[in-house]
């Protein structure tokens, strides 16, 4: 009997009471507190080798190869790339891609219409602006970055019973996306008719604040195709210029043997195809303040939006 007691009183540590007790003759858990945070410093030192060793490796060599300076060009410079499978699979046969390319323009747009949208994007983003670093307003849709959130742009002036957009403003934004539009489509072989603004179409400002979100941590590698879903044909609009407005913020081509840098400049245009032929990245902002439009098209006529207009 003795023994068959003593068999019942030889409980695991799993074997606990109703109150989570250990049974009999079995020790209690202790916490090893050196052990948790060997542990947490492990982790740390991991996450940090990943993020700010083991990315800007894979990102490529620090030294770029300039495509485009800040200097005015004449005419257009232009970089071929073999195009990704990205595109193979969909229909669209008339628009999507057969050649890929990266184009940089200073003759599409005037530098009076560049800084007239400057105006437009600063009047906006003064009502609103994330935590962080990069801020955007769509005035398509109305969305504005205002600290962790998105606000409508256009019910916080109703409320406000302000006015700070005009007819003009609209009527520059439409002719400058207008120029883009025909220059993507004249590059690309496509109908125009074929090719249709879609969404997310924006102003970013990139500033010195530092960031408080992962969506503030512009300078990661991304490929608009994924990343947005319906980009067939991404261009940019720069509203400031590269070590007169602001220093860093490069925008960096990522490819095998080199990183190739576009140096913004106001009124300079940049396209190409959205897929993973263009992993691309905005080198993160040394000093001042960097504003651009972001301004894409799309093959699917699912994905087309309207022109933005005064409301």
């Amino acid at each position: 009997m003795a023994k068959d007691d003593s068999l019942r009183q030889r409980k695991t540590p799993h074997q606990r009471d109703a109150h989570g007790a250990t049974g009999a003759g079995v020790k209690p858990f202790k916490f090893d507190q050196a052990a948790m945070l060997k542990k947490l410093i492990t982790i740390s030192i991991t996450f940090a080798f990943v993020r700010f060793v083991l990315i800007p490796f894979l990102m490529g060599p620090k030294d770029y190869d300039r495509f485009v300076g800040k200097d005015a060009i004449t005419g257009k410079a232009v970089y071929m790339v073999p195009c990704s499978k990205d595109y193979e699979s969909e229909e669209f046969e008339e628009c999507k891609p057969k050649e890929c390319r990266r184009v940089v323009r200073d003759d599409l747009v005037s530098l009076s219409d560049a800084q007239h949208l400057l105006g437009v994007a600063k009047r906006g983003l003064s009502l609103g602006g994330s935590l962080g670093g990069a801020s955007i307003l769509d005035i398509h849709s109305g969305a504005l970055s205002m600290g962790e959130k998105f606000v409508n742009i256009y019910k916080l002036l109703e409320s406000m019973e302000e006015e700070i957009f005009s007819a003009e403003d609209f009527e520059v934004y439409r002719r400058v996306k207008g120029q883009i539009h025909n220059a993507i489509a004249e590059e690309f072989g496509i109908p125009k008719d074929k090719l249709y603004l879609t969404k997310p179409t924006f102003f970013s400002r990139m500033n010195m604040t530092p960031p408080k979100t992962i969506h503030d941590e512009y300078w990661h590698p991304h490929v608009d195709k994924e990343t947005y879903g319906s980009f067939h044909y991404t261009s940019l609009l720069y509203l400031t210029t590269y070590q007169q407005d602001f220093d860093g913020g490069r925008f960096v081509f990522i490819d095998k043997k080199s990183n190739k840098t576009v140096e913004p400049r106001i009124g300079r245009v940049s396209f190409f195809t959205s897929g993973s032929e263009n992993v691309h990245f905005v080198e993160r902002l040394k000093d001042g303040t960097r504003y651009a439009i972001t301004i894409s098209f799309s093959c699917n006529p699912e994905h087309a939006i309207a022109d933005p207009t005064l409301k």
